[in-house]
C-alpha cells in the first residue's frame, strides 16, 4: 500500500523528470551570426528564383505644406517586378507600374508626383539585414526569451558609413532601425528604418536641398508564386518631415498596400497552317 505522502513524492519526482526532459529538448536560440547566415541564404534564393510578377498596388499619399490646403491622392496601379539579364550572367529585378486610376478616375499620366515615392524595396529591402551588409551596419540581436518560442527574433541595426565601404552599402544615409524575423522560416516579416537627416528634395545650382526626417516601415507576407513561397511586401508606409518644430514644416507620406500577387507569364499558341494569316 502506498501512502499519500509516498504518492506525492512519486508525483514530484515524475514532474521534475518531465521538466528536465523538456528543458533538454528545447534547442538553444540562434546566435546573431547564425540568423544573418540564414537571412543571407534566403536572400540568395530570392534573388535566384523569384519570378517576374505583378500585383495590385493601392497608394494613399498626402502632402501638408504651410499656407496650402492638404493634398490627398489615391492611386491604383498594376505593379510589376521583372527579371532582366545583366552583364556577366547577372540578373536585376526592375520595378515598374502602370497607373490605372487616380482618385477613382482614369489616369491621365503615368507620373506619380511628390518626394514620397520609394523604389528598390522589392529588390533591396530584404538585404538590409544580411551578411552582405555587415561591413555597413552595426547589428545587435535583441535578447531572445526561451519561454516564448513563437516570439519573433528582433535585430537592431545602425549604419556605419565610411569612405571605404559606402559604395557597397544599400543605405547611403545614416540610418537605424529594426527587423522582425519569423523564427520558423528566418524570413523578415517587418522592417523599420529611420533616417534623421534624409534628402527629401535634391538641391540645384540655385536652391539648397530639403532635408528632414524619414520613417519607413515594410510588412512582408508569404506569397505562393509558381509553386514556391516567397516573402513579398504587403504594406509599405513612409513619412518624410522637414522643418520640424517650425512654422515652415512640410510633411509628405504614403501608405501602399500590395495584394493579388501573380507570376508574370507569357503564353503563346501555335495555329494550324490553315488558320495562319499572311502579314
Amino acid at each position: 500500500m502506498i501512502s499519500r505522502a509516498s504518492t506525492t513524492a512519486v508525483s514530484l519526482i515524475a514532474s521534475l523528470g518531465l521538466s528536465s526532459a523538456l528543458c533538454a529538448q528545447q534547442p538553444n536560440p540562434p546566435t546573431l551570426h547564425e540568423i544573418l547566415e540564414r537571412l543571407e541564404a534566403n536572400l540568395h534564393r530570392y534573388d535566384a528564383r523569384v519570378p517576374s510578377l505583378y500585383c495590385d498596388e493601392h497608394v494613399v499619399s498626402s502632402r501638408v505644406e504651410p499656407g496650402e490646403r492638404d493634398q490627398n491622392t489615391t492611386t491604383d496601379s498594376i505593379f510589376r517586378l521583372k527579371r532582366r539579364p545583366g552583364p556577366a550572367y547577372t540578373t536585376t529585378l526592375a520595378e515598374s507600374r502602370e497607373i490605372q486610376q487616380v482618385d477613382g478616375k482614369p489616369a491621365a499620366s503615368q507620373q506619380m508626383d511628390g518626394p514620397t515615392m520609394l523604389t528598390g524595396v522589392f529588390e533591396g529591402g530584404l538585404a538590409v539585414v544580411s551578411l552582405n551588409q555587415a561591413s555597413c551596419m552595426n547589428y545587435q540581436l535583441q535578447r531572445i526569451s526561451t519561454n516564448r518560442p513563437a516570439q519573433p527574433y528582433i535585430v537592431r541595426f545602425e549604419t556605419v558609413l565610411t569612405p571605404q565601404n559606402s559604395a557597397g552599402c544599400l543605405l547611403q544615409e545614416n540610418s537605424k532601425g529594426r527587423a522582425f524575423i519569423d523564427p520558423a522560416s528566418i524570413e523578415i516579416t517587418h522592417l523599420e528604418i529611420t533616417t534623421p537627416r534624409h534628402i527629401i528634395i535634391k538641391g540645384s545650382a540655385f536652391t539648397a536641398p530639403m532635408i528632414g526626417k524619414r520613417d519607413l516601415t515594410v510588412d512582408y507576407s508569404s506569397v505562393l508564386l509558381g509553386g514556391e513561397t516567397f516573402w513579398m511586401p504587403s504594406t509599405i508606409t513612409m513619412r518624410s518631415v522637414s522643418g520640424v518644430g517650425t512654422f515652415h514644416m512640410n510633411a509628405w507620406s504614403f501608405h501602399a498596400t500590395y495584394r493579388n500577387y501573380h507570376k508574370l507569364e507569357v503564353t503563346s499558341r501555335i495555329l494550324p497552317g490553315s488558320q495562319t494569316t499572311a502579314p
